[in-house]
C-alpha cells in the first residue's frame, strides 16, 4: 500500500504512545454513529470538523484583550488559540500522548467565548443568572452539539466523547441539549495537558501584546520571578546587545521554554513516580498528573497575578471593558424587549431551547465587530 490509511495510524499509536493515552481506535464514540473513515483516526475527524467550524473562523475578531481595531498586531482569540494548539502538540508529543486530540481540545475550548472576551462573558452571566448562567466552556460544548449545522443526519459536529469531555472542563448549571460526555475522577492527560497549554500561551502572548502596547514595563517585569529566569536564558544565548525588539520576543521565548519544559519534566516525574498501568487506571486517580513543579507554579501564580493587576486591569484595558459590557448588555435588553429585532432562525428556536437561551447564544456567537455595528444600528438614533 503506497500510503498510510486509518489502521496504519491506529496501530502506530498503540506501538507509539505510552500505556496511559487516548488512542483513537479505543474511543468511547460519536452521539451518532458514523462509519469510520479511510485514512483519518475519529481524533484527526475531530480536529479537522473543528477547523472547518463557522465557530472557530468566528475566533479571528474576537477579544483576547485588546479589541481587534486597536492593532493589527494583538492577539485575538483564534492567534491564541492557534499558538496554544502548537503548545499543546509540543507538550503532548514530548510525553507520548495523543498529539491529535490534546489539539483538538485546544481548538474547541475557545469557540463558546463572547464577543470582547471575558468581559462579555460576564456580563451574560449575570443576565442569565436566573436561567442557569454563562459559561464560556461549556458553551463551546453547546456550539459542536447543537449550534454548527453541517450534517444532514445530526446537530453539531458529532465529536468523540474524549474530545468533548476535553471541552468540559468547568461546566455550569443549565441544561444540555444532548447527553454530557461520561466525567471521570481523572480526564484523559490530553485534555489536561490543553488545559496547561491555554494557560502557557496566553501568559506568553499576553506579556508580548503588555509590552508593545506600553502598559507593561520592563521595570516593572523585573519583580517576576519567572522573567528574570527567562532574561538569563536568553542572554546565554544572544548576548546583552540585541535590539530591545528581539531582546522581548527572545525573552519571552525563554519563558515559554521554561514552562513546557517545566510541565513536561514534573509530569513526567509524578507519572514514574505512580505509573498506571492503563488509560481506564489513569481515570480512577484522584490527583492530577499534569502539573508544574512546586517552584515554577509559584512563579506562574505570581505572574498571573502581576498580569491581572498590572495589565488586564490596567485603566485602557478597563475602558474597553466597560464599553465591551455596555455592548452585550445593552443588545441583550434590546432583543427581549422586541425579539422581532432577531433572526428568524433565531426566534424559532425560542420554543425548543427557551427565548433566554436562543438570545444568549446568538450574543455569545457575534464578533466583537458585530456586534459593536449591531449596537450602532438597533440604538444609535443617527445610524443609517
Amino acid at each position: 500500500m503506497g500510503f498510510r490509511n486509518r489502521e496504519t495510524y491506529e496501530e502506530e499509536e498503540r506501538r507509539g504512545l505510552a500505556c496511559w493515552a487516548a488512542c483513537a481506535a479505543d474511543s468511547a464514540g460519536r452521539l451518532v454513529y458514523e462509519p469510520p473513515h479511510a485514512y483519518r483516526t475519529a481524533f484527526q475527524r475531530d480536529r479537522d470538523r473543528l477547523v472547518h467550524a463557522r465557530a472557530f473562523r468566528r475566533l479571528e475578531f474576537k477579544t483576547q484583550v485588546f479589541v481587534h481595531l486597536e492593532n493589527d498586531h494583538y492577539r485575538n482569540r483564534l492567534t491564541h488559540t492557534i499558538e496554544a494548539a502548537q503548545v499543546a502538540r509540543t507538550i503532548a508529543r514530548a510525553l507520548r500522548l495523543n498529539e491529535d486530540l490534546a489539539e483538538g481540545i485546544v481548538l474547541a475550548h475557545d469557540l463558546g467565548h463572547t464577543p470582547f472576551g471575558h468581559a462579555g462573558e460576564a456580563v451574560l452571566d449575570e443576565l442569565m443568572e436566573n436561567d442557569g448562567g454563562f459559561d464560556h466552556n461549556r458553551q463551546s460544548l453547546r456550539i459542536v452539539d447543537l449550534l454548527e449545522d453541517r450534517y444532514p443526519d445530526f446537530c453539531g459536529l458529532n465529536l468523540t466523547a474524549e474530545l468533548r469531555e476535553g471541552i468540559l472542563k468547568h461546566g455550569c448549571q443549565w441544561s444540555h441539549p444532548v447527553d454530557l460526555p461520561p466525567l471521570f475522577p481523572q480526564r484523559t492527560l490530553e485534555a489536561q495537558v490543553a488545559d496547561c497549554a491555554d494557560e502557557i500561551a496566553y501568559l506568553h502572548h499576553d506579556l508580548d501584546d503588555g509590552l508593545r502596547s506600553g502598559l507593561l514595563t520592563l521595570d516593572l517585569l523585573e519583580s517576576q520571578d519567572l522573567w528574570k529566569r527567562a532574561q538569563v536564558n536568553r542572554r546565554a544565548d544572544l548576548g546583552a546587545d540585541d535590539s530591545f525588539s528581539v531582546a522581548r520576543t527572545q525573552t519571552i521565548g525563554a519563558l515559554l521554554d521554561t514552562l513546557n519544559t517545566d510541565l513536561i519534566q514534573e509530569t513526567s516525574r509524578r507519572l514514574d513516580a505512580d505509573p498506571p498501568s492503563s488509560l481506564a487506571e489513569l481515570r480512577t486517580c484522584e490527583v492530577p498528573f499534569v502539573g508544574f513543579s512546586p517552584e515554577v507554579d509559584l512563579a506562574k501564580r505570581e505572574l498571573k497575578s502581576f498580569l491581572s493587576q498590572n495589565f488586564y486591569h490596567h485603566p485602557h484595558v478597563l475602558r474597553r471593558t466597560r464599553k465591551a459590557e455596555w455592548i452585550v448588555g445593552d443588545l441583550f435588553k434590546t432583543y427581549r424587549d422586541d425579539p422581532m429585532l432577531l433572526p428568524a432562525n433565531v426566534r424559532t428556536r425560542f420554543a425548543r431551547e427557551g427565548e433566554l437561551r436562543a438570545i444568549s447564544d446568538y450574543i455569545a456567537g457575534m464578533t466583537d465587530r458585530f456586534a459593536m455595528d449591531e449596537h450602532q444600528k438597533l440604538l444609535d438614533p443617527h445610524a443609517p
